[in-house]
C-alpha cells in the first residue's frame, strides 16, 4: 500500500486531500499544528486506521524530526500555509517561515525517504498579471516588499527551493500553481470572494466589494481541484513541471455577486470600498498544459458547486 504525507492537513484542501488519498486506498499520515487549521475538518478521520494523524509545526526541526514516517514514503505534499489574506497578514512571519524552514524540512524528508515532492504554489505568485490567461511559463508582476509579498514571495522562495532540490538530487518534484478555490471546509472569516459573499448574503448583510468590481477571478470547485492533484502526484514522468490547477470560467466580481445573492435569495445590497493594495486586476488559469498531460479539467457547474457550499454555510452559521 502506498503512502502519502501531507502537510496542513487540517486546512480547506488539505483535509479533501487526505479524503481523496484514503479512497483511493493509500495510507495518509497528516500534519497541522492547527494555526489556522480546523480539528473539525478532519475528526472524521478519528477511526480510520489508514489515517495518522501528527499536531507538528513543519517549520520546526525539533517539531518535524519526532514524525515518524516509517521506512518508506512514497509521496509528500507540502500544504501547510495560511492561505487567505486574513491569515497570512495575521500570521505573515509563520507564512514566510512555513515556505522557507517548512520547505526545507519536507524536501529534506523527501529527498532521504526517495519521495515524490509535490509543493502547493498558488495563482498569487504571478502577481497583478500582464499575460492573460496566465500560463506556467509567465513569470509574474509582483511587488516584493508590499503588504501580500509575505504570502507571494514566500510561495516564489519554496518553488525556487523546490527546484533547486530537483536540480541538485535530481529529485521528483512537481509544483502545482492553485487558482482560487471553493468548497465545504472554508472559514466563514476567510476573507476571500466566495465565503465573504455567502456569509454576508446568510446574515443580510451589504455584499462588500473592493474597487469597483470590473476585476475578474475563475472559481475552481474543490472536488475538481483536489482529482487533479491526485493525478498531478500519480501519473508518471513529470519530474520537474510547474502545472496550473484552476478553472477558467472567469466572471467580473460584481456579476459573481449578484451571482450569490440569487443562489441564496438575499436581499442584501452591494457596498464598495477601496481596493486593497496590489490587487490583482485579472486572475483566470491557462489549463492547456494540465489537459495534455494529467487528462484533466473541471467537471463541477458553477451552480452545482456553489449549491453545495451554501449548504455547508448555512450547515455552521
Amino acid at each position: 500500500m502506498k503512502n502519502v504525507m501531507i502537510t496542513g492537513v487540517a486546512g480547506f484542501i488539505g483535509s479533501h486531500l487526505a479524503d481523496k488519498f484514503l479512497k483511493e486506498g493509500w495510507e495518509v499520515i497528516g500534519v497541522d499544528n492547527f494555526l489556522t487549521g480546523n480539528k473539525l475538518n478532519i475528526s472524521h478521520l478519528d477511526s480510520d486506521s489508514s489515517f495518522t494523524f501528527v499536531e507538528a509545526d513543519v517549520s520546526s526541526k525539533t517539531d518535524f524530526q519526532q514524525i515518524g514516517v516509517g521506512n518508506s514514503l512514497d509521496v509528500v505534499l507540502h500544504f501547510a500555509c495560511p492561505a487567505s489574506p486574513v491569515d497570512y497578514y495575521k500570521y505573515p512571519l509563520e507564512t514566510m517561515q512555513v515556505n522557507s524552514y517548512g520547505t526545507f524540512n519536507t524536501l529534506e524528508l523527501a529527498q532521504k525517504m526517495g519521495s515524490t515532492y509535490l509543493f502547493a504554489s498558488t495563482s498569487e505568485v504571478y502577481g497583478d498579471p500582464e499575460v492573460h490567461p496566465q500560463v506556467e511559463s509567465y513569470w509574474g508582476n509582483v511587488n516584493p516588499h508590499g503588504p501580500r509579498s509575505v504570502y507571494d514571495e514566500a510561495k516564489r522562495f519554496s518553488e525556487a527551493c523546490s527546484m533547486s532540490y530537483h536540480r541538485e538530487y535530481d529529485m521528483d518534484v512537481r509544483i502545482v500553481r492553485i487558482f482560487n478555490t471553493y468548497g465545504p471546509r472554508m472559514k466563514l472569516d476567510d476573507g476571500r470572494v466566495v465565503p465573504n459573499f455567502i456569509a454576508q448574503a446568510l446574515r443580510g448583510e451589504d455584499i462588500t466589494i473592493y474597487g469597483d468590481g470590473s476585476q475578474t477571478r475563475s472559481f475552481c470547485y474543490v472536488s475538481d481541484l483536489v482529482e487533479g492533484i491526485f493525478r498531478f502526484t500519480s501519473f508518471k514522468n513529470l519530474e520537474g513541471e510547474v502545472m496550473n490547477l484552476g478553472n477558467p470560467d472567469e466572471y467580473k466580481i460584481r456579476d459573481f455577486a449578484n451571482i450569490i445573492l440569487r443562489k441564496v435569495g438575499s436581499d442584501s445590497m452591494i457596498s464598495f470600498e477601496p481596493l486593497p493594495e496590489d490587487d490583482p486586476r485579472q486572475r483566470c488559469p491557462d489549463i492547456s498544459k494540465a489537459q495534455e498531460l494529467i487528462n484533466w479539467q473541471p467537471e463541477t457547474s458553477l451552480d452545482d458547486g456553489l449549491a453545495a457550499t451554501i449548504e455547508f454555510f448555512q450547515g455552521i452559521l
